[in-house]
């Protein structure tokens, strides 16, 4: 999997492998390791840092209000 960042709008996208696409349809999951995990979230934290920057002020000043997330 990889988060690739569009700089311009503070957008993002998650590329999944053909061999990560495959264990999602099988699992309807993926399952992180320890270290897989900690890779993740420290590359998720980088690149939420680095979106704060490119967001307008009306988008910084949302607050989020429950645990779903709308994807395109």
């Amino acid at each position: 999997m990889k988060i690739i960042q569009k700089h311009e709008d503070g957008s993002a996208e998650i590329v999944f492998s053909d061999e990560e696409i495959e264990i999602i349809r099988k699992k309807k999951k993926l399952i992180f390791t320890p270290l897989s995990l900690k890779n993740f979230g420290n590359i998720l934290v980088k690149t939420v840092s680095d979106w704060q920057f490119q967001f307008g002020k009306k988008l910084q000043k949302h607050t989020s209000t429950d645990n779903n997330v709308e994807t395109k």
